[in-house]
């Protein structure tokens, strides 16, 4: 069995604050990198493999691009992003798939209802259905299909890990961390997940979100075009009122959740963090990741404390707000 986190890998990253107790702790690691990309700062063993789950999609999502789905826009946006399945979602999706001359069947995600509430339940109203096309992971599908259609490849099949386009995406994948694939896992989506050390995903990401679209190096542009696409379009990656789309919008930062505690952020000025919470829990990963930004030099306190007040981090007893979700004192 590969190298995963264990208990005594990881530090207390956040806590939970009820009327003044401390009421649970957030342990977990994480890893910054300068501007010029050397590691700055080490929470617990960030050498430790982990699985990225979404926090992948922007290196699957460059893969694709380089390999020919040529996707712009919202569209490339889309990409990378884990989407709460609005119909303007959906429907950026569907023009990805028509394009290629695919439709939804063609998705191999499984049907889903959207996570946004409002559409859900206007579904719900209108007797609709869970569908692919809203399954938060279909602009990826999408992507993927794409690349298929540009280079050549079936499209059946195109979730087998032995298949030519994820062969691809694992070569970039070792590309952009420097690191040998160790273990292949599938995702929840049922696309293949490669599990990497925490430095090697946040060196991955740093590239990325460092990257110019007008490099000389092909790798380098789309790779540019991608993070200036999300933050042109800060609604795509999440959705409103969601926290990847409110720390875009309020800080400029390329950030991309993933599920199991999974978070990595890009400051303007390229200093990167990524972690990952070791029980799995996603809710104070945005404002620990952006804390250690600030404490890095990535960016102001001013800039997180403004952060920290527009994401749901409040407390509640009986309707009101008793208490906080907050990074913990040693980072």
């Amino acid at each position: 069995m590969p190298e995963t986190l264990t208990v005594q890998d990881a530090v207390e990253l956040a806590v939970v604050e009820r009327s003044g107790f401390v009421e649970s702790r957030h342990a977990g690691v994480a890893v910054v990198l300068s501007p010029d990309g050397d590691v700055v700062a080490r929470h617990g063993n960030v050498e430790a493999l982990v699985l990225p789950r979404s926090s992948l999609k922007p290196l699957q999502a460059v893969a694709c691009i380089t390999a020919g789905a040529a996707l712009e826009g919202e569209q490339l946006a889309l990409s990378t992003a884990s989407h709460t399945g609005t119909d303007r979602h959906a429907s950026v999706v569907r023009d990805i798939l028509t394009a290629g001359g695919l439709t939804e069947d063609d998705l191999g995600c499984p049907a889903a209802w959207p996570s946004d509430s409002a559409t859900r339940d206007e579904l719900v109203r209108e007797h609709g259905e869970t569908a692919r096309v809203r399954m938060n992971c279909s602009g990826k599908h999408a992507a993927m299909l794409r690349a298929c259609v540009a280079t050549g490849w079936p499209t059946d099949g195109y979730l087998d890990p032995t298949h030519p386009l994820q062969t691809h995406i694992r070569e970039v994948v070792e590309r952009l961390s420097g690191e040998k694939i160790a273990h292949t896992a599938i995702d929840g989506c049922g696309a293949p997940v490669h599990a990497l050390t925490l430095t090697g995903l946040a060196r991955a990401i740093h590239r990325i979100g460092t990257a110019s679209d007008r490099s000389p190096f092909a790798l380098h542009r789309v790779a540019g075009s991608l993070v200036r696409a999300v933050r042109e379009n800060p609604w795509t990656i999440e959705g409103p009122g969601r926290p990847d789309t409110i720390a875009i919008e309020k800080l400029g930062v390329f950030t991309k959740g993933g599920a199991e505690g999974v978070m990595v952020m890009v400051a303007p000025n390229g200093t990167t963090v990524a972690l990952k919470m070791l029980d799995g829990a996603a809710r104070a990963s945005t404002i620990v990741a952006a804390t250690l930004l600030a404490h890095n030099g990535g960016l102001d306190e001013a800039e997180v404390r403004s952060l920290s007040e527009a994401l749901p981090l409040e407390v509640l007893g009986g309707g009101n707000n008793v208490g906080v979700i907050r990074p913990g004192a040693g980072i």
